[in-house]
């Protein structure tokens, strides 16, 4: 029996996090900034700009799966595949050995940057639709869009939560829609992000991070790995990955169809910062085991004792 290694994305983040020096010092010199000093002492609003929320999430995830893997080979235990949510990708596919974690974090610093410069303060939003099938919100979404505003699923995080994203006024009108013909219980919460990610607005983004890509490696991954953008796990090559990663800034990020294509009984381990995705499995598949490294490898030891 093996494990699937998970890796959350942007929100994880918390002042403190990343206490690797060694890979801290490899962050700083690659990017060409102290982001060991952003992720001990903050503040809080400057590790919530994008440009450093990424490659802190990469950093410490990173750092995890490390001290992870030196266990599991202990063990002889196998890592059956590895997945990450939005810019989780980028530390699953380093975990694969498709990317250099010194390739990845700059890509996710530039992924950041690139976002955030996408749309002007305002134009865009970002809503959690709560309580509403999944398909029924790409059905409201599809209703309001026009030439002009668009707005469409960006995150599938779970059965009872889908986000949606794209221009301001699309996302209020998305939001209208729903109280009008969906009856049953809904909530829709605003989220306090910096721009709309994961619509089409983020075009001018995804050109420029493919441009980046280009002057990379990426490997064969090594671990299959399943994309944000399909939900289909991959053993290939470095230019399929790119071009998955590439679609994956305007498109959907399909976590719960993801976790969905798992085999009941999934053994999982949340590799990164806070506990998102322990707490969306639970929603998603109640049968999944899910271990969190970032409280500790305590009771994760204990267990990969009796596994192996």
């Amino acid at each position: 029996m093996g494990v699937t290694l998970i890796f959350p994305g942007q929100g994880s983040q918390y002042v403190g996090m990343a206490k690797d020096e060694n890979l801290l010092q490899v962050a700083d010199k690659v990017l060409g900034f102290s982001l060991s000093d952003i992720c001990e002492n903050g503040p809080e609003e400057k590790l919530k700009l994008t440009e450093y929320t990424q490659p802190a999430i990469v950093t410490h995830s990173v750092a995890l799966f490390q001290k992870l893997k030196t266990i599991l080979d202990q063990k002889n235990i196998q890592i059956d595949r590895v997945l990450g949510h939005s810019v989780g990708e980028f530390s699953a596919l380093v975990a694969s050995g498709a990317l250099s974690f010194e390739d990845a974090v700059k890509a996710v610093n530039l992924r950041g940057k690139y976002m955030q410069e996408a749309v002007p303060a305002g134009k865009g939003a970002m809503y959690a639709i709560l309580r509403v099938p999944g398909e029924m919100v790409a059905q409201a979404c599809e209703a309001v869009s026009t030439g002009e505003e668009q707005v469409m699923c960006a995150n599938f995080n779970d059965p009872t939560q889908v986000v949606i994203s794209g221009h301001a006024g699309a996302c209020e009108k998305a939001v209208t829609w729903l109280k009008k013909n969906y009856e049953g219980k809904q909530m829709a919460k605003e989220l306090p992000v910096s721009a709309p990610f994961h619509s089409s607005l983020m075009k001018p983004a995804e050109e420029k991070l493919a441009a980046h890509l280009d002057t990379i490696t990426i490997a064969e991954n090594r671990i299959p790995y399943i994309a944000n953008i399909d939900a289909q796990e991959y053993r290939t090559d470095g230019a399929n990955i790119k071009r998955n990663l590439v679609k994956q800034v305007c498109g959907s990020v399909l976590w719960t169809q993801s976790m969905q294509s798992l085999p009941d009984n999934t053994i999982c381990i949340e590799v990164g910062p806070g506990k998102v995705l322990t707490g969306l499995n639970k929603r998603i598949n109640n049968t999944f085991k899910t271990y969190n490294l970032d409280s500790g490898f305590e009771g994760l030891e204990e267990f990969l004792n009796e596994l192996s």
